[in-house]
């Protein structure tokens, strides 16, 4: 199995420097990671050899750590499944998820994950690696989705989540016309009582920004492009049902719609800096067929079977 390793050549600047200094300040690994990997028989070695965090090496030598983890601890069942891999290297992966494929396991969804179908790819692709997912989308919601390969990407992508260094722009179908067409919404959501899953708009909540511009009006729908500055459950969704323009098709907080039966939300652009090279990323995943339809022809006014 492929190994995720960091190097670092000991310098004449650096001899005399301790190992956890050098792994700090100069590899950049938290307390945490270190705290993990000193303890693992491959976790740290300087010239192939097995050193303590307070070891002082000499210049010439080469200081190497390990980023993969030792063993899986999700509790991930690798199961096969399709995935659309839109960016993929040894520290993290991104791929435009389908609309009805959830993120994380949960009741009824034990085996046909992101995580399932990730671990599953990096088993045939000999890769050691586990799900560290760095942020989530709903079931419903289809596009661009992070996930590192080991906790040292993992938490130097987390720490760009809500700053601007980690920028996601969703495209979004809505009943009805914004006005004005662009603008920020800026109200705070908090849970809605009584239910296990709903948010709402309520004075007490999280703070919760969310920018919009209209791309295109038809016959009682938008096309938005939204760009989040916070992260909240649901965001988008509570914001536009709160001004009276539900996503198109979403069943919790407008009315369902058939097709495209999910609410018609899309992640279609990614921007961030890669965790250890700190190169921008700029990725993009097209508006899927089932959205694009709406555009020609909106759902308003059909009822779902059975209703």
């Amino acid at each position: 199995m492929m190994v995720r390793r960091l190097e670092l050549p000991v310098t004449p600047e650096l001899a005399g420097i301790r190992v956890d200094t050098l792994l700090r300040k100069h590899l950049h690994l938290s307390g945490t990671v270190i705290r993990r990997i000193k303890w693992l028989e491959d976790g740290i070695l300087l010239d192939g050899q097995r050193v303590n965090t307070r070891f002082v090496p000499r210049a010439g030598q080469t200081l190497s750590v390990r980023l993969s983890d030792p063993e899986r601890t999700a509790g991930i069942p690798p199961v096969p499944g399709e995935l659309d891999i839109v960016y993929e290297d040894m520290d993290l992966v991104v791929i435009n998820k389908a609309p009805g494929v959830p993120v994380h396991q949960g009741p009824g969804h034990y085996d046909d994950t992101v995580g399932n179908f990730l671990l599953y790819h990096y088993d045939q692709e000999g890769e050691c690696a586990d799900f560290h997912p760095v942020h989530r989308l709903d079931r419903g919601t289809s596009g661009l989705l992070v996930a590192a390969k080991h906790p040292h990407a993992q938490e130097g992508l987390k720490n760009q989540l809500h700053t601007g260094a980690f920028r996601r722009t969703y495209l979004a179908v809505c009943e009805g016309r914004l006005r004005p067409p662009e603008g920020k919404i800026d109200l705070p959501l908090g849970p809605k009582p009584g239910s296990l899953i709903e948010q709402m708009v309520r004075p007490d909540g999280k703070p919760a920004v969310t920018r919009y511009k209209t791309l295109e009006a038809g016959e009682g729908f938008s096309l938005l492009k939204l760009e989040l500055e916070t992260g909240r459950t649901h965001q988008i969704r509570v914001h536009l049902a709160h001004l009276g323009h539900p996503l198109l098709g979403d069943f919790l907080y407008g009315r369902e719609c058939l097709p495209p039966g999910r609410p018609a939300l899309h992640s279609a652009h990614l921007s961030l800096l890669h965790p250890l090279t700190g190169a921008r990323l700029e990725l993009d995943a097209p508006l899927p067929a089932d959205l694009r339809a709406l555009l020609t022809g909106s759902c308003l006014g059909e009822t779902p079977p059975g209703a």
